[in-house]
């Protein structure tokens, strides 16, 4: 029985890496457009511990193999944990120390992710508590997909009921967004509400760019294009 649990969770796991929650890119077209998205000013940026985690994150999670990925989030992880020790009322590095928690988690997938997964969950609940607004609600949206993507009890702390209010209400602070759009319109397609899954994927797709986050943004827009193709199949 535990045998099959742990299959069930890592199957379901390694789905998971937030961004934002993601977590199922293609990596080799992402790869074959890092350089039409990186300029050398980019490269050069002086960044910040937010811009810092941001690129990183970005880079171990389309550029690396799978089986580099563990580690490297692992020791990013380490990273963020000493930023926010550093700032520990900042809920925006706190959000993405979060959603490297979260990716954590899905690199390493079975029962051991859950420590991680659990993680990301108290931070992005501690972020809440301090800015809930913060990066445009992230941290809702990030949580929302953890509620939603995991098993439930006895396995894990999944739950759709709290994933769907937190979508909501990430939507109500950023209804243009990218990435509460996408990720409701996934919310509504796996519970078969495809048409309004049509809707907010179609939002999604039309979101305004993130100009520095242009690797996200490209990801996720592959993201999107492939939930439509799987909408396009259904009545």
């Amino acid at each position: 029985m535990m045998k099959n649990l742990a299959l069930v969770t890592r199957i379901t796991l390694l789905t998971l890496s937030l961004g934002f929650v993601s977590y199922t890119f293609a990596q080799n077209n992402v790869r074959q457009s890092v350089n039409e998205v990186s300029t050398p000013s980019m490269q050069q940026e002086i960044q910040s511990p937010l811009s810092i985690l941001q690129h990183e994150w970005a880079h171990i999670n389309y550029e690396l193999e799978d089986k580099q990925k563990e580690k490297a989030f692992v020791t990013l992880m380490e990273k963020a944990k000493l930023f926010v020790t550093k700032n520990p009322n900042n809920p925006e590095l706190i959000i993405w120390q979060g959603i490297i928690q979260s990716s954590t988690a899905g690199a390493k997938g079975g029962l051991g992710a859950l420590e991680y997964a659990k993680a990301a969950r108290k931070s992005f609940e501690h972020a809440m508590r301090l800015e809930e607004n913060a990066l445009a609600g992230s941290a809702m949206t990030s949580l929302g997909v953890l509620y939603h993507k995991l098993p439930g009890w006895p396995i894990s702390f999944g739950n759709d009921k709290k994933a769907e209010k937190l979508l909501k209400h990430a939507l109500e602070i950023n209804p243009d967004g990218i990435d509460p759009n996408y990720f409701y319109a996934e919310f509504l397609y796996d519970n078969g509400k495809y048409d309004q899954a049509r809707a907010f994927a179609k939002k999604a797709k039309q979101a305004p760019a993130r100009a520095e986050r242009p690797l996200a943004d490209l990801g996720r827009k592959q993201e999107i294009s492939r939930l439509e193709d799987k909408l396009a199949q259904k009545s």
